[in-house]
This record gives C-alpha cells, structure tokens and sequence, in this order.
C-alpha cells in the first residue's frame, strides 16, 4: 500500500487494492475540510514540459490542504538555461522542500529523481512512457459516473502509439475486469508490448481503425488528441491530426448507449466536437476536476498524513 516516503512513478507499481486505495482517500478528499492537513508541508513543481491541468491542480491540491508550493519554472528561466544537469537540480530542490512533482519529456527521468531525491517523487508525466496521477484521476472519474470499474467496456482514440495517459489507463485497467478496444490510425497504434502485456494479463481487447463500429460496444470512450510534439516527422503529423473528430452525429451513426461517457485528458485541438459539451455524455471537465482531490490523496498518502 502506497505510505510516508513513497514515489508515484508508473502506475505499473500499483495493484487493484492499492488503486483503490488512492480512489477512497479522494473520496474523503472531497467530501471533507482538509485546510490543515499539509500546515508547514512544502510541495516543489518542477514542469520541464508545458502543462496547465496537471500543475495547477497539484498545486490547489497543496494550496488546499494548506501547503506551500515552490515552482522550479522553466527551463528558459532556470539554471538548466546554464547547463545544469537533471541530477544536480533535484539534489539542490530536494533540499527546499517535502516533495516534488516533476514532469519532464525523457522517458524514465521521474524514476531516476526518485533515486536522487531522498524524498517522494510523483510523476506528472515523463515523455510518451507514463502518467500515473492523470490515471488515478481517470480511474476516480470513471467510478464516480458508472459507479464502478469492473465489467466496463472501454475504448480510446486517437493517439494510442505516443499517448502517455492511453498507456497509463490501460495498464490500470488490466488490474481489473475490464474490455479494451483502441481504435486509431495504422501509424499510431497502440505498441506491441504494451498489447503484450495485457495479453498476460489475460484482458479481453480488439484493435481497430473503425470508430463509428465500436462506438455501440462501448461504456466509457477515452479520446486523446493527436500530438504534434510526439512527432519527429511534421509530414507524419500533418496526414494523421484530421483522422477522427468525435460529434454528436457520429454517435449517433454509431448507435451509442445512453450510458457511454466520454472523457478526454485534455487540451483539444479538434478531435472532440464542442456540441457534445453540454450533453450526459461528457465528462471531461469533470474528470479535469477531479485532479484535484485526487493529487491531494497521493500528497497526503505519501508525506504519511493518511
């Protein structure tokens, strides 16, 4: 079970009985006045890669519990404008606060501030490889609008090769009794090891490029956006960013349950229409604010406050 001193580094750390325990402490998170918890607590931010959601909401969630909140900035604006290496600057964070958030565009960079850091370390993202606190909060989302995770059908689009929230969920999902289905572009498919991996899992799952037939199948749709940054090729980026748009009319074309709810991690460049907003199928500005209360359960949780 997650406790005092622990990272949150891949979501691939966690069982089902540990999800759920992060999933009840969110619960109490947001039913309860928790101003005091974290008085005297310092959490650091350090987002080397562009977010909005993700920090922000770390940093509510410590400004909420009654934190302080020190942000490292940019690269632009920090001493890695002056050379300084990714292992000297956690040494020298590690020594102004209790814990760090760190997103970072190399795959495996949280795990490695982890082993420098003497403290906890949660992953806000780390490249195309994982981001196990949007997984917890989409879990959360997912049992607070179908009430429960097991005996779900869930599908993603879009971005499945690159999609970082796409490996992270899946591989939580694995944890429980759940169908998959990744619907996406020949190029961007979801990898092979990560279909091999729920192979072993014994997880029920189809791989296809038809969003329109999957659509009736499905309780919970994940659509992700195409990412431009994840490209080395613009020509690649270029072919594939119009490959599918999720619109009230394709819904219907597909035949979708009144039950499907949609989630997307967020920004949208497209892919996902604004006349679905304000319809019982969206739930994305509602799983963005579930961040919050779950980032102050794996706050509280790991600085042994739970």
């Amino acid at each position: 079970m997650l406790q005092s001193g622990d990272s949150v580094i891949s979501i691939r750390d966690f069982d089902s009985e540990e999800i759920q325990q992060v999933l009840s402490v969110a619960a109490r998170m947001e039913r309860e006045d928790n101003r005091d918890l974290m008085r005297g607590k310092i959490l650091a931010t350090m987002f080397l890669e562009a977010s909005t959601r993700t920090k922000l909401s770390f940093m509510s969630a410590m400004l909420r519990l009654g934190g302080e909140v020190l942000d490292f900035g940019d690269t632009e604006h920090s001493s890695f404008k002056k050379g300084e290496s990714l292992s000297d600057a956690i040494r020298i964070v590690s020594g102004y606060c209790d814990v760090i958030a760190m997103r970072h565009p190399w795959e495996g960079a949280a795990r490695l501030a982890a082993q420098i850091a003497g403290l906890p370390v949660i992953n806000a993202g780390d490249g195309a490889n994982q981001h196990p606190t949007q997984t917890f909060l989409d879990l959360y989302t997912i049992q607070k609008v179908r009430g429960r995770i097991d005996g779900l059908s869930v599908g993603f689009v879009g971005d499945l090769k690159y999609g970082r929230t796409v490996h992270s969920l899946a591989t939580a999902l694995s944890r429980f009794d759940c169908r998959q289905i990744f619907v996406s572009p020949p190029t961007l498919r979801i990898p092979a090891g990560l279909l091999r991996e729920l192979e072993e899992a014994g997880v029920r799952y189809e791989v296809s490029e038809d969003l329109v037939s999957a659509i009736s199948k499905l309780d919970i749709l994940y659509c992700t956006r195409i990412q431009r940054e994840r490209f080395a090729d613009s020509l690649e980026y270029e072919r594939t960013k119009g490959a599918y748009r999720l619109d009230l009319a394709l819904l219907e074309r597909g035949g979708a349950r009144d039950e499907l709810r949609i989630m997307h991690p967020l920004p949208r460049v497209g892919e996902l229409s604004t006349d679905l907003d304000d319809t019982p199928y969206a739930v994305y500005f509602q799983q963005a604010r579930n961040g919050v209360p779950v980032r102050q359960a794996l706050l509280s949780l790991v600085l042994g406050k739970e």
